[in-house]
């Protein structure tokens, strides 16, 4: 029996990731550590514990429930770019996955971004230089170097899985989606929008969940592992869909907004490693 811990696990993906390791590992024993547990299946294991405050705790990995397996997903203020937590929280990131590797974790899984490119036109793989734009692509960016570099002379299997643009489940996340639920529930008729000729790799959070425990329990490839679609689908197109699905009575007022200095025209990931993790579960 495996024990598998989750961190972040009551969050937009984690509760996600924490009900697809139930289903996938009905013999292994899952641990979801948050401050809350409203969103999380019965049958996981809740461990409230401040894991960036007890990051050096020499107990933290008992405290843990000494696990095996560790999905890093924990991280505040996500869907801010520009938040000053994504800088002071770095080193504590760090500290909490080094001390569980020091005390015996044998497999490491992290959540990354395609926020630690920077701007890049076309297909990102794991040899694209990263060049980060925002607070939250230099702290994602710098810690992926920071394991990886630690972990050369480690006996543990690290993931870092890089995701791209996601969407699903709308009512808890803060994407240009969820924007458009709240203002077709309250009335608007319109909305601003940029272009939305930009083309993004999508991907539905349960899918991308069920991508990151399906990756995260099993050690035969490591590295930097592309969590995506690795089709790019332009932004006005997916609009168009979303709307069209919820049946919403808003349309969108295009290239009112200009776009971000940093969003490609088109960008997507390979998806090459996924598909091999998925092929062999099926």
């Amino acid at each position: 029996m495996r024990r598998i811990l989750v961190t972040g696990a009551n969050g937009y993906i984690g509760h996600h990731v924490v009900r697809h390791l139930c289903d996938i590992c009905p013999d292994d024993k899952i641990m979801a550590v948050d401050f809350r547990n409203d969103n999380l299946d019965s049958r996981a294991e809740f461990l409230n514990v401040n894991i960036l405050a007890e990051a050096d705790g020499e107990d933290l990995f008992d405290k843990l429930g000494r696990p095996d397996v560790c999905i890093h997903l924990a991280w505040q203020d996500g869907f801010n770019h520009k938040s000053d937590a994504h800088l002071a929280n770095l080193s504590a990131h760090f500290h909490f996955l080094r001390n569980l590797i020091e005390h015996g974790c044998k497999s490491v899984s992290v959540m990354g971004t395609m926020h630690e490119i920077g701007y890049w036109e076309g297909e990102i793989n794991a040899d694209t230089p990263c060049n980060p734009l925002s607070m939250y692509g230099i702290a994602k960016n710098a810690l992926r170097q920071a394991l990886l570099t630690y972990c050369e002379d480690k006996d543990v299997s690290l993931k870092w899985l890089r995701a791209y643009y996601i969407t699903g489940d709308d009512k808890h996340n803060k994407s240009i989606f969820a924007k458009i639920l709240q203002m077709a529930e309250e009335g608007q008729k319109t909305f601003p929008f940029t272009s939305g000729v930009n083309k993004y790799d999508f991907i539905d959070v349960d899918l991308l969940a069920k991508y990151i425990a399906t990756a995260s329990i099993q050690n035969e490839i490591a590295g930097i592992i592309n969590v995506c679609s690795g089709k790019p689908v332009a932004l006005k197109d997916k609009v168009e869909e979303f709307i069209k699905e919820k049946s919403l009575d808003i349309r969108p007022e295009y290239g009112v907004f200009p776009t971000r200095k940093y969003d490609s025209p088109a960008v997507w990931g390979n998806a090459e490693l996924i598909n091999k993790i998925m092929e062999k579960v099926k």
